[in-house]
């Protein structure tokens, strides 16, 4: 389960997400990449998907 924090970069909102409360490398974006992400999401859900298929299979 993901951990999902909110902070601020130059008074600019973003979202943190981590893996765990120790993870070195979050993924974090701002309010433009999160509008991006929501255009996409269909596409996302599919890469990760096939994606995750393909890995099962070997």
């Amino acid at each position: 389960m993901a951990i999902v924090e909110k902070t601020e970069y130059k008074g600019q909102p973003v979202i943190i997400l981590k893996r765990s409360d120790q993870d070195r490398f979050p993924f974090s974006f701002g309010l433009s990449k999160a509008r991006l992400i929501l255009e996409a999401i269909d596409d996302i859900k599919k890469f990760v998907k096939e994606n995750e298929e393909t890995k099962e299979k070997e």
